[in-house]
């Protein structure tokens, strides 16, 4: 049994997304980042970096639990315990997936995170920030778009992996980001397909929240 400590956002539907179609079964534990629950003295020995979400493998390599933090360490761990074609094993499909993966982990969490702040609700309005980090979005975007999509179905080639399951849920967000799909078509494409599986559709509802 996995333990999922999680809350509604990008980064944390990653990885309901990932336990949805790997089949492990899991418990969802909420840590509500607006109540500041990721402070927890609790959570800190699952989570250092005091960020969601976090698992604990009561099944761990060895037999004994074990916890991981970081989304795309998570990916990975998952992947690898299962078996899964979602991580090639070896070769060029597995490099391209471990490129695919750290360009949303350097790239696409950290930008769109950052779109999102200045320009959904903000508590402030920054035109400096709000352009920079729309642009960086909107880049980024384009990368996917014209130069990876064009010519592949999915971002590590012609399979679905841990590369679109860790940027898919960035995307969902699209609209907060203030970036119309219909200008990356490639993109949309890509998004619709993915929403499509069962398992994406049961991963991004957990938990039950925006």
């Amino acid at each position: 049994m996995i333990d999922l400590y999680t809350w509604g956002t990008p980064n944390g539907r990653k990885v309901s997304v990932m336990l949805e179609e790997v089949g492990l079964p899991y418990t969802v534990h909420q840590v509500n980042i607006g109540k500041g629950e990721q402070h927890d003295p609790a959570f800190l020995k699952i989570s250092p970096n005091n960020r969601i979400p976090a698992i604990v493998d009561h099944d761990g390599p060895d037999g004994k639990p074990i916890s991981v933090f970081e989304t795309g360490a998570i990916l990975v761990y998952l992947a690898e315990k299962t078996g899964s074609d979602l991580l090639p094993r070896e070769g060029r499909r597995r490099v391209a997936t471990f490129e695919w993966l750290m360009w949303q982990m350097g790239g696409v969490g950290p930008m769109f995170g950052q779109a999102h702040h200045f320009l959904f609700e903000p508590k402030e309005v920054v035109p400096y920030g709000q352009k920079r980090y729309h642009d960086e979005t909107k880049r980024l975007y384009m990368v996917m778009n014209d130069r990876r999509l064009n010519a592949n179905d999915y971002l590590a080639g012609d399979f679905y992996s841990i590369a679109d399951i860790a940027v898919y849920p960035w995307v969902s967000r699209h609209e907060r980001h203030q970036v119309d799909l219909a200008e990356f078509p490639n993109v949309k494409r890509w998004f619709e397909t993915i929403g499509k599986r069962d398992a994406v559709q049961r991963g991004m509802a957990v938990p039950f929240l925006n």
